[in-house]
């Protein structure tokens, strides 16, 4: 009897030890949300003054290509990437982005990550800031951008944004409670090498990683092809102009680490693309990714929205009483 009396309060011990936990972990997401809405609502304000912006978008998600965003526009985007999980649960992991022209050679972005493991639960895994920096002032035959990343995430972050190292399927198998004691402070590096022929764009991006901690560096790539469905614009505003739509095919993986390169125990993955550009300024993507060998996830499904604003950063200014 004394020992059922004790394992019950052992329990009951436990079951209160959780409650601030528990209400911890509300208050957090409850603080991350104000502060989203509050940013929201600020861009709300500053976009009064802003114009939409029509551009033609690549329909790459992993994969980059040269271009970046006109100076003093904002775009705002929303990605999903559904995953196939063997020996644990599917997940919906998704990221909020916001991406500002600083300069006409430079593009900055940030991110906010999440994810929900379906039978398990749904936490917030970090954020990232990635900044692009393009080397060539003028078009050439192939054009090269540099690009660094710093990304605070935790193990339990599932967006797959890019494939290094020897990131693999199984690697995402554990339960949120337990990945989410894991974390990440990593620096990424790209080059991005980008060519537009005839309509046709054509990037590679080779792909370095190093957590700040002893980890070895971590090798990557992407790849990918693309081209509108029609190159001459219609005489008339339209929707489903076939000029509107870009068709295409990424590929990208991991090349292993410094200490055992190569593609052994890596994940490698092949997509098709999609995008359809609005003339409302609006972008819809869609991206099936298929796993090329047994470390892959069977399956990949993104999606993604955004909506370019033109001439926020005169707005801003406006705002605090610069120039127009």
């Amino acid at each position: 009897m004394a020992g059922t009396c004790a394992s019950e309060l052992d329990v009951a011990e436990k079951g209160v030890a959780r409650i601030p936990t528990r209400l911890q972990e509300r208050k957090g997401f409850a603080g991350y949300f104000r502060a989203f809405a509050f940013a929201l609502f600020i861009f709300g304000c500053v976009s009064v003054g802003c114009s939409t912006a029509s551009a033609q978008e690549s329909p790459f998600i992993v994969a980059y290509s040269h271009y970046l965003e006109e100076p003093g526009n904002l775009e705002v985007e929303y990605f999903s990437t559904y995953g196939t999980q063997r020996g644990g649960n599917n997940f919906h992991a998704y990221w909020i982005e916001l991406e500002y022209g600083v300069k006409a050679w430079w593009t900055t972005e940030v991110y906010a990550d999440g994810q929900t493991t379906f039978h398990d639960s749904t936490i917030f895994t970090g954020f990232r800031w990635e900044n692009r920096f393009r080397l060539l002032r003028r078009e050439h035959l192939i054009n090269p951008v540099f690009y660094v990343e710093y990304e605070q995430i935790s193990e339990a972050d599932k967006i797959i944004k890019e494939v290094e190292g020897h990131d693999v399927e199984s690697g995402h198998g554990a339960l949120n409670g337990i990945a989410r004691q894991g974390h990440k402070h990593e620096l990424e590096f790209k080059l991005l090498l980008s060519s537009t022929y005839k309509g046709w764009n054509f990037t590679v991006n080779p792909i370095a990683t190093k957590d700040i901690s002893s980890a070895p560096w971590e090798f990557g790539y992407a790849m990918g092809a693309s081209r509108p469905l029609a190159l001459k614009a219609s005489a008339t505003r339209c929707n489903l102009c076939a000029e509107n739509f870009v068709v295409g095919v990424e590929m990208y993986g991991g090349l292993g680490d410094q200490h055992n390169s190569g593609l052994h125990d890596t994940s490698q993955y092949v997509a098709p693309v999609v995008a359809w550009n609005l003339p409302s300024g609006w972008t819809l993507r869609v991206s099936t990714g298929i796993g090329l060998n047994d470390n892959s996830h069977r399956v990949l499904v993104r999606w993604g929205v955004s909506h370019e604003f033109s001439g926020v950063g005169k707005a801003i200014g406006r705002m605090f009483g610069g120039r127009s």
